[in-house]
């Protein structure tokens, strides 16, 4: 028998699911109160009832020594599994081939709670590492080498977070994106977006934001909204396609957005956005769960039920962005995209073309980290905490 967790790429998918199939219930038998309950508790049990190289605990303290300069390691923020506020950050050392665990935890002893709940996105900026909890609303701000806390900041809902010119931008599922000053580490500004943003871009002084509208479902959002950094203020929203995720800049100042569809008639999709026109440039036909873009390379997974076939459908698609030519469906080997249960993560390392693939397994036992040469060659592979997602390069600075 199949589990929900191989039907459904995440749980938000599958709440997604659970709105459409009540709403096509209510319209055929218009009992409200009846189909109030079954949703209530059907959320409930899915949450509850499906909701190498050497790895190590880490030392007693935190981190390794830091010495020298280039990229010393790779924080991996793992998820963990919804309401259970098990939330964590793992660390692999470059130099010593080593996977640490828990490091948050370790090098935080004080917070009794942890990270919290829903670990959803990881950036470093200067000195500073940020961690948008989802599910516990906060921005946990801590030393990027020592990951020792330096300050939590209230936010309902994050999602996502990216930089520019000492402003940290996240998106909150309430509909805006706020504004937080990276040497205060206070929010000093709001700006209204459409239903349940996601993912963030900043392309010449333009915030660009994906609107999922994931919580609404079936009325998903389809826009694109762009915000003039200079007046952070709203000056447009681009049409795109149903329930937008992710957005990622290349170089030649376009953006590649994936649309996650309506679970059902319409699949996942991807676009490239020319951000001199607002335009929709080109369309690839093709579902894009993730995207990591590295030089001229756009590396695009996807995983998504198919309801024709009754079968997840993964890909693993290299596409040029110089020319927006598919070069491969298959940038790991396929016995390599066997290996990989739930793809949940994706990165490549900027020096070197590296490729990180992160395994979700079940969204409740440790997850499993890959890494792949440029060429696709299964370098290693460790164990990390529940549903990991999210990566952030550290960087030497002595």
């Amino acid at each position: 028998m199949m589990n929900w967790y191989e039907i459904f790429p995440c749980p938000a998918a599958l709440i997604a699911f659970l709105y459409l199939l009540i709403f096509k219930l209510k319209k055929m038998l218009n009992q409200k109160n009846l189909l109030t309950k079954i949703l209530f508790s059907l959320i409930i049990a899915a949450f509850f009832t499906g909701c190498s190289k050497t790895d190590s605990e880490g030392p007693a303290s935190t981190l390794p020594p830091q010495q020298g300069k280039g990229i010393q390691g790779l924080y991996i923020l793992c998820e963990g599994s919804f309401g259970a506020s098990n939330a964590s950050l793992d660390y692999y050392d470059f130099e010593g081939d080593t996977l640490y665990r828990e490091v948050f935890k370790k090098a935080n002893p004080q917070i009794v709670k942890g990270l919290g709940d829903i670990g959803n996105d990881v950036a470093i900026y200067g000195t500073k590492m940020y961690l948008v909890i989802n599910n516990s609303n906060k921005v946990e701000v801590v030393d990027a080498q020592t990951v020792k806390s330096i300050n939590t900041i209230d936010l309902p809902e994050g999602r996502y977070i990216t930089f520019h010119s000492g402003k940290a931008y996240v998106t909150s599922n309430e509909g805006f994106v706020a504004l937080i000053d990276t040497t205060t580490l206070e929010i000093e500004d709001t700006a209204h977006v459409g239903r349940n943003p996601e993912q963030l871009a900043v392309v010449n002084d333009r915030l660009y934001v994906a609107n999922s509208g994931g919580y609404s479902a079936p009325d998903y959002d389809s826009t694109l909204s762009v915000i003039d950094l200079n007046t952070f203020e709203e000056v447009n929203r681009i049409k795109v396609d149903l329930n937008l995720q992710r957005v990622v800049p290349d170089n030649q100042g376009n953006l590649y957005v994936s649309s996650l569809g309506n679970y059902e008639d319409v699949p996942s999709n991807l676009y490239v956005i020319d951000t001199k026109t607002n335009a929709i440039k080109k369309t690839f036909n093709t579902g894009a769960s993730n995207i990591a873009i590295h030089g001229d390379s756009a590396y695009v997974y996807q995983y998504e039920f198919d309801y024709n076939t009754g079968e997840n459908t993964k890909s693993y698609t290299l596409i040029n962005t110089r020319t927006e030519d598919i070069i491969t469906r298959h940038f790991i080997p396929e016995e390599a995209e066997d290996k990989i249960n739930v793809p949940y993560g994706l990165t490549i390392r900027p020096d070197n073309g590296n490729i990180f693939i992160s395994d979700a397994k079940d969204y409740q036992s440790p997850g499993t980290l890959y890494c792949f040469d440029r060429e696709g060659n299964l370098q290693w592979e460790g164990t990390t905490g529940v549903s990991p997602s999210g990566f952030a390069f550290l960087i030497r600075r002595d």
